[in-house]
């Protein structure tokens, strides 16, 4: 049996072979432009799955990557703000000690009083200080952009929250992007952190109360949980006895009364307490002994200003000022733990930022070997594929030319 191929059978044939052709010169066409082996899904349906998972990862690196950076920008303007409160502080405490020598007329103690005014000022804005987005740096998780505020009587109260802001760095890696400003400026203990000694505003001998310490940690606390606080009492003769919160003599480990004698620098020691005093006391002065109590910066200069301003001198202006200079101290240590914590956290930043410009270029390395054409290998397929075209396309237009009468002839 013979088989006809009509006409209109190979007139169709070698146009669906050309447009076939034409497509592929198309897509390699494009392949050599974009430089890209995928344009479109279909061109690799695999390849391009790998290649959207590749780039979700991307993504959400790079989402990490913006985290880190808002998060360096913010820890960096609260390094700069708590540099400059160290500074303050320590204005404040060369004025302090400035202030007890006794040659000073009461004009250059008010003198010191003003500058000290002026850094409580400095020190509230910068407490208020805002990051880049408007936020307050210490007001914990509040949103309010004025965590201090300065109350009708000058006392300054704190009205953001005790929680700090965190930022997500990493699956399930996050990091805290600021510190509150309770922790810094407001919830200091006074004295030497585990008790302040404090000579009585009544006294009228020369006693100067110095430093303290804990010598012996259980000592000291059996002695608060049974005595609760203590009164150092002197009768002028060089004798010194104590009491408890109750008035009661305190007494030592065989049940006999503590207490003792004392002259000019002597140390005073009982319960696993060493007190440092200077000067006479006068029958009847004393000293107060309590458990340290939180004392904000600003209630500290507040309180040594109104001392400076009140014309007091001598032992009583020195026992003020040497109260408050200890609490300084214990805000000073507060800030310079938290300049640590601030270091500790920006290393911890860098070091994932890091990681992350690591994982990007393996991340984009893997998604150009999937996505991205061999330009040799495409330029040499779009070559092939045009002069298959051309030939096709030369053959179909000889191939309409022919009929049966150029046959004939």
């Amino acid at each position: 049996m013979s088989i006809r191929i009509s006409t209109q059978w190979s007139y169709e044939q070698s146009l669906t072979t050309m447009m076939a052709q034409q497509a592929a010169v198309n897509a390699s066409q494009n392949e050599v432009t974009s430089g890209k082996r995928i344009n479109v899904a279909s061109d690799d349906p695999t390849g391009a799955g790998k290649a959207i998972s590749l780039s979700h990862m991307m993504a959400g690196q790079q989402q990490y990557s913006d985290s880190i950076d808002s998060a360096n920008t913010r820890m960096s303007t609260e390094t700069t703000t708590l540099d400059s409160v160290t500074n303050l502080l320590d204005s404040a405490r060369t004025l302090a000690l400035q202030s007890i020598n006794g040659t000073l007329a009461p004009a250059d103690r008010q003198s010191i009083a003003t500058n000290l005014s002026q850094i409580r000022a400095q020190l509230l804005q910068l407490g208020n200080t805002a990051d880049s987005n408007g936020d307050a740096l210490f007001g914990g998780t509040s949103g309010t952009s004025t965590p201090f505020i300065q109350n009708a009587d000058g006392s300054v109260s704190y009205t953001g929250t005790d929680s700090q802001l965190y930022a997500s760095i990493g699956s399930g890696l996050q990091i805290a992007t600021g510190d509150t400003g309770s922790s810094i400026f407001m919830s200091n203990p006074n004295g030497n952190g585990s008790f302040s000694a404090a000579a009585a505003s009544g006294n009228t001998g020369s006693l100067v109360v110095g430093g303290s310490s804990v010598t012996d940690a259980t000592a000291y606390a059996n002695g608060m949980a049974s005595n609760g606080s203590y009164t150092i009492n002197f009768d002028g003769a060089g004798n010194w006895t104590a009491t408890d919160a109750g008035g009661n003599p305190v007494l030592d480990t065989s049940g006999n009364p503590v207490g003792g004698t004392y002259k000019d620098g002597d140390n005073i020691s009982f319960n696993g307490m060493t007190i440092a005093m200077t000067g006479t006391p006068a029958a009847g002065d004393s000293v107060s002994v309590g458990k340290s109590q939180n004392q904000d910066i600003f209630g500290t200069l507040t309180n040594m200003i109104n001392a400076l301003n009140s014309g007091a001198s001598g032992a009583s202006l020195n026992n003020v000022m040497n109260r408050q200079i200890e609490s300084l101290d214990s805000t000073q240590s507060a800030v310079t733990n938290t300049q640590v914590l601030v270091g500790a956290r920006m290393n911890t930043l860098d070091q994932q930022s890091s990681a992350y410009a690591d994982l990007k270029v393996s991340y984009t390395n893997a998604l150009t070997a999937v996505t991205d054409a061999d330009p040799a290998t495409a330029i040499s397929q779009l070559s092939l594929q045009s002069a298959a075209l051309s030939a096709s396309q030369q053959v179909f237009v000889k191939a309409q030319q022919l009929t049966l009468f150029n046959y004939i002839k």
